[in-house]
């Protein structure tokens, strides 16, 4: 996959100025992956990130998750065979999140104790049926975890008859509460805990080892954003963003005032984009590849901004600070 599709060669970010510094500029600090995703900060600073081997493409390597140290510039291989992980959150003590997917994954969702380093399965099947392939997790200010589960690649039968968005309670149940996005990619709780927004990426397939003679083209490519109640249940309320026939949003993160800031897979204008909380866009920032996720740092670099996508990890610094849980 390294190098792999489209190029970009203008890359001026443009925008609102309160959120585009006048000298931004996207910084690649990292070169060496094959398909990054679930790029998260630790509170300690260090940015984790996912590498995603898709058997198919790789020469069957087994996944892999790297780790960033910005204090010594140095990029590591943490963990491998990664059990294809993919999205991952921080709570504010540092226990990580993540969640596997398909192609000879664990499809399921762990907790990493910050304390003992020990992982434990949160969830790993739904009614007795494992899940599809888990993509993207977030928190809410109250402990719980949400986590959306397409199918994007991998030969393991489909189990779960919907491509849905679950819930994981402080209690360790776990119930579904979205099956009418059409293929939830990223998740997120808005920082005034009122909204739980998705991206719905369809992209017309589930594996890409279907034979490129059978027909496919782009389903729902859209932001949707669900109130949410007090006790975690959301309901449908708008489309706020339509990138069809284009590709859209994958996975995203907010800033503090409630800004969504994601990674923008349309071929025609690749990037990170940053919209209102109603689907305005506000800027756009472009990478010279297509992005797929992103995260912010802690602390005195709350406004440095992360990038992953193909075999790179990026950093833009902005006007404005991220949010993060708790």
């Amino acid at each position: 996959m390294t190098g792999e599709g489209p190029v970009q060669t203008d890359l001026t970010p443009v925008g609102d100025p309160a959120i585009i510094p006048a000298d931004a500029k996207v910084e690649v600090i990292f070169d060496g992956a094959l398909n990054t995703e679930g790029v998260a900060v630790a509170p300690d600073g260090r940015v984790w990130f996912s590498d995603i081997t898709f058997t198919f493409a790789s020469g069957a390597q087994a996944g892999h998750v790297w780790v960033h140290d910005p204090a010594t510039g140095e990029t590591i291989v943490a963990q491998s065979p990664s059990g294809m992980a993919n999205g991952r959150k921080f709570d504010s003590v540092g226990n990580m999140y993540v969640v596997y997917g398909a192609d000879m994954g664990l499809r399921a969702v762990t907790k990493t104790d910050a304390s003992t380093g020990k992982a434990s399965f949160i969830a790993d099947t739904y009614r007795g049926r494992s899940f599809n392939g888990p993509n993207d997790c977030c928190l809410d200010d109250a402990g719980r975890v949400y986590f959306s589960d397409p199918r994007y690649a991998g030969h393991e039968p489909l189990e779960q008859p919907w491509q849905g968005v679950y819930r994981i309670d402080t209690d360790g149940t776990v119930d579904l509460v979205i099956s009418d996005a059409e293929k939830p990619n990223g998740v997120g709780v808005s920082p005034d805990q009122k909204t739980l927004y998705v991206a719905d990426h369809n992209n017309g397939q589930w594996d890409p080892r279907i034979d490129d003679r059978v027909p496919r083209c782009n389903g729902q490519m859209a932001m949707l954003a669900y109130n949410l109640d007090d006790a975690g249940w959301p309901t449908y309320r708008e489309k706020i963003v339509d990138f069809t026939p284009n590709d859209g949003i994958d996975g995203f993160v907010f800033t503090e005032d409630g800004l969504i800031v994601g990674g923008c897979r349309d071929q025609t204008r690749f990037g990170v984009r940053v919209y209102s909380p109603a689907g305005e866009e506000l800027a756009n920032i472009p990478t010279t590849h297509i992005p797929t996720n992103v995260g912010f740092a802690r602390g005195d670099d709350a406004n440095l901004l992360y990038i992953v996508g193909l075999q790179f990890l990026w950093r833009v610094r902005l006007n404005v600070t991220g949010h993060h849980p708790g």
